[in-house]
C-alpha cells in the first residue's frame, strides 16, 4: 500500500489529513532523509499496522538501510525513554535524580547523522507526549544546526501521521 492509497482510504471527514499528508510528503525544509525518517519513526510510534505499512512502502526506499534502521531505532528507544522520563518528570522527587539504568546505546551511535536521529526522536517524543524528552531533543537539534522551521516541520509530520492512525483505528473499530 502506498501513501496515495492510504490518503484515498481516509474518510471525507479526514480531508485535512489527506491534504496534509500530500503536502508534508514533499516538505522542502527537511532533507529527504530527515523527512522520510520522520515519517517512518512517527508511523511506528503510532502503532497502526496499516499506517506503518503504507508509510514504510512510501518512505522506506528513500532511506539507506542504515537510516531506515535508525528511524526504527528512534521509535523503539523513545518508546522506552518517553515512558521512563515522563514518569520521572511528572512524579519528581528522588526519581528525577536516580540513574535510569536503561540501555540506550543507539542514541550515542545511531548509524546516521546525530541531528537526524535526534529529530526523529523528537517527533516520536511528541507523539508519546514526553515533555522532558521533547525539550531535550529540541535543544540538541537546534544546537546541531536545524532551525525552528525544520523542527516545526518534523512535528507537523508527527501530528498528521498520528491523526491518520487515529482515523484509521476509528474507522476499523466502527466497521467491526
Amino acid at each position: 500500500m502506498s501513501l496515495e492509497a492510504l490518503r484515498n482510504d481516509l474518510p471525507e471527514y479526514a480531508k485535512d489529513q489527506k491534504l496534509n499528508l500530500g503536502t508534508l510528503a514533499a516538505e522542502p525544509s527537511l532533507t529527504q532523509q530527515q523527512r522520510a525518517g520522520t515519517f517512518v519513526a512517527s508511523a511506528i510510534a503510532c502503532r497502526n499496522a496499516r499506517v506503518m505499512r503504507s508509510i514504510l512502502a512510501e518512505f522506506g526506499p528513500q532511506l539507506s538501510p542504515e537510516a531506515l534502521n535508525a528511524a526504527k531505532a528512534a521509535a523503539s528507544v523513545m518508546g522506552m525513554n518517553n515512558i521512563y522520563y515522563r514518569f520521572t518528570h511528572l512524579v519528581g522527587g528522588d526519581y528525577a535524580t536516580m540513574p535510569a539504568k536503561l540501555r540506550m546505546n543507539v542514541i550515542g551511535k545511531p548509524g546516521v547523522d546525530k541531528v537526524d536521529f535526534e529529530l526523529w526522536s523528537l517527533a516520536v517524543s511528541a507523539i508519546n507526549g514526553c515533555g522532558m524528552c521533547m525539550e531535550s531533543h529540541e535543544k540538541v537539534v537546534v544546537h546541531g544546526g536545524l532551525g525552528k522551521e525544520q523542527v516545526q516541520a518534523a512535528i507537523r509530520i508527527a501530528s498528521v501521521v498520528h491523526a491518520t492512525a487515529v482515523t484509521i483505528d476509528a474507522e476499523e473499530a466502527l466497521a467491526a
